[in-house]
């Protein structure tokens, strides 16, 4: 793979990100927008049993935070391949010289650095709040987890792309599948059930929450390697799908 070419295809994903600025600009106000609402709402409640320990805002942080990185790795990305599929761009992508894989990968880049554009963002309002920042024995852990949780979302992006059958579908799929488990997996508030949680822990949001709680958790040490397999576990298996399945074009009786 050429990295001049990889280099030019990230490039170009971020110029036609940024020559659509409506797009642009509610893709990094709208957490941020969510992430002061919440500091107005729970700014003042302090450490509880409620939030396992931390303030309200330590624990919407990085919730948020993840959410951010649905949105961009999963559902935008599902979205856009959908929308470019049927509107025959997938297609003459195909048809040039352009690799495959760079294509993807220029894809896939620019949606993890719009994520991590977000993540910023969010952080900052939080420290607006009082939310400590992780310390520098957390960066490994935050790095680890955003990469696994922004790469194994990508993958699944791509899968349901591939079992989309035609753009208009595309946000009711997306957010069929999405609505639910953010809620399940504690993401605006937490569940206290044990079955809830034992059920979600086999999903990939709540270990995608839950790494990223840890890494803004001081007293958290060690790494949480059990959401990091389960995270790999499902982007692996989004992969497997999105390889089998993934059409470049709208086809027949679509």
């Amino acid at each position: 793979m050429s990295l001049s070419m990889t280099w030019h295809q990230i490039r170009y994903e971020q110029l036609s990100f940024w020559r659509n600025p409506q797009s642009a600009f509610f893709t990094f106000v709208f957490p941020v927008v969510v992430m002061a609402v919440f500091g107005g709402l729970f700014g003042g409640i302090g450490p509880t049993e409620f939030y396992y320990g931390r303030s309200a805002l330590q624990y919407y942080v990085p919730t948020i935070a993840a959410l951010s990185v649905l949105g961009a790795c999963y559902s935008q990305l599902a979205i856009v391949l959908a929308m470019r599929r049927q509107s025959g761009v997938l297609k003459r992508v195909r048809a040039t010289p352009l690799p495959a894989s760079v294509y993807f990968v220029g894809l896939l880049a620019h949606c993890v650095l719009v994520s991590l554009v977000d993540v910023l963002l969010i952080t900052a309002v939080g420290t607006l709040y009082g939310v400590p920042l992780p310390t520098p024995a957390h960066w490994p852990a935050l790095a680890a987890g955003l990469l696994l949780g922004a790469a194994a979302f990508c993958a699944l992006g791509v899968a349901v792309a591939a079992l989309i059958r035609n753009a208009e579908a595309a946000p009711a799929v997306v957010q069929l599948v999405l609505f639910p488990l953010v809620f399940v997996s504690g993401t605006y508030m937490p569940v206290h059930s044990p079955l809830l949680n034992t059920l979600a822990s086999a999903l990939p949001v709540k270990p995608f929450n839950d790494a990223l709680l840890h890494a803004f958790t001081p007293d958290h040490a060690s790494l949480p390697w059990g959401d990091y397999g389960v995270l790999a576990a499902w982007g692996a298996a989004g992969a497997v799908v999105a390889v089998r399945r993934f059409r470049w074009d709208q086809g027949r009786g679509d």
